[in-house]
């Protein structure tokens, strides 16, 4: 166990287990439920997450939710605190284990004896990314510090849990105290342990190795899938969710479900999306249900299941793997978001409506240049300063015989 609550708790020799776990259920009235050491369910985590669905949070978030909340609970393990007698101390001191710690490695599933070997994060030579690293991201820590003051206030709005939120708000005077009314309004830190995001710059496929991932994808549904990916800009979620019945090859349109609104929207896609599509349904014809209401995307092997999010990034994965690059499934969406803002007869008005995008500031971040648009410009400029320069034209020796003409009335009435 730690030694105190005054701040002499060593957290670089913390070890925190990988006890409990988030169990999905398949109900729909309870999607997901977390359990602790002894397989018994935590009631505090399935009432917040029922009042996330009552409030019309998706799966995903609830899914999402969990998550953070067994990793809260299994650090509570660690320094024995039952959750509901937490204090600041305890948020302060996970905070920093999260931010300063070693992830603990999850067993690899084919060797549950020996755990996976942490890997050190280091640029991809192909893509520039880099892979997951030994501590948790930024943006990882962000949305946990998020997510525990959300579920302490609920419980202690319910007086269910303790008397004061662990979790402690920003107290740094009025928000946006001296703003000027000309310009928008900056948003300010909630939560005082929330860590400060740098903002990132999406990334995008260049074609040329577009064209080489394309090549090494190994059979038609995986070419439809990512052919529909780029030219359409959707999420990879909302393209695994359309339906037989929101196919319609003639209008070249996809009938989608937006992730957030939920709201069904068609979408246009490339002509050659369609062909890659046409090919794997005669592959599939009277192998899988092919009803209006029927998935349309369905694994290769027995039994044939409803692809999800998972065995498409295997897929991906697979190929990334044979190009030594690290593209995400959400890069697809990227380069289509950059390709439809660059064309110069395509209004950005239309680029937010294909995205799904509330806001058209979030659109407008595909306008700016990439890294790799500023590398090459750089690259350019250099090249120009070695190259010499252009002589300059020589003037003439004599004066151009119209302009005499001109000066002496010559030709002139």
């Amino acid at each position: 166990m730690s030694e105190s609550r005054d701040g002499n708790r060593n957290l670089e020799s913390l070890r925190v287990e990988l006890v409990g776990s988030l169990v999905s259920t398949g109900d729909p009235w309870e999607p997901f439920r977390l359990v602790d050491a002894c397989g018994e369910p935590v009631g505090a985590v399935t009432a917040y997450l029922a009042e996330l669905q009552a409030a019309g949070r998706s799966t995903a978030t609830q899914r999402s939710y969990g998550m953070d909340l067994l990793r809260w609970f299994r650090f509570l393990s660690a320094v024995e605190v039952a959750w509901q007698e937490a204090t600041r101390a305890e948020a302060r001191d996970f905070s920093r284990w999260i931010q300063m710690g070693t992830k603990p490695v999850r067993p690899h599933w084919r060797s549950s004896d020996k755990p996976a070997a942490a890997t050190i994060p280091t640029l991809n030579p192909v893509t520039g990314k880099s892979s997951p690293g030994r501590t948790y991201a930024v943006a990882t820590v962000a949305h946990s510090e998020t997510v525990l003051r959300g579920f302490y206030a609920f419980h202690v709005e319910a007086g269910t849990g303790p008397l004061a939120n662990p979790f402690p708000l920003a107290r740094s005077g009025r928000p946006n105290a001296h703003h000027n009314q000309m310009d928008p309004f900056q948003r300010q830190r909630a939560g005082l342990y929330r860590p400060r995001q740098v903002k990132r710059i999406p990334r995008q496929i260049p074609d040329a190795l577009f064209n080489e991932l394309f090549a090494r994808l190994s059979c038609d549904r995986d070419r439809a899938l990512v052919a529909f990916w780029v030219s359409t800009g959707v999420r990879a979620s909302e393209l695994l969710g359309v339906l037989q019945g929101g196919v319609d090859p003639g209008g070249q349109l996809i009938t989608v479900v937006r992730k957030g609104s939920r709201a069904m929207q068609q979408v246009p896609a490339s002509p050659d999306a369609f062909v890659w599509l046409r090919l794997y349904q005669q592959q599939t014809h009277g192998v899988v249900p092919a009803g209006p209401d029927d998935p349309v995307w369905w694994t290769l092997r027995r039994p044939y299941r409803a692809l999800n999010y998972h065995a498409a990034r295997a897929m991906f994965g697979r190929a990334n793997a044979l190009l030594g690059s690290n593209w995400s499934l959400h890069d697809l969406r990227h380069t289509a978001a950059y390709r439809l803002a660059r064309d110069p007869q395509m209004p950005i008005t239309d680029v937010q409506w294909v995205l799904g995008h509330s806001s058209l500031t979030t659109t407008q971040i595909y306008v700016n240049p990439t890294p790799e648009d500023v590398v090459e410009a750089v690259l350019a400029h250099h090249r120009r300063r070695t190259e010499p320069l252009p002589e300059p034209e020589q003037p003439p020796l004599r004066y151009r015989q119209d302009s005499l003409d001109v000066l002496f009335g010559r030709g002139t009435s």
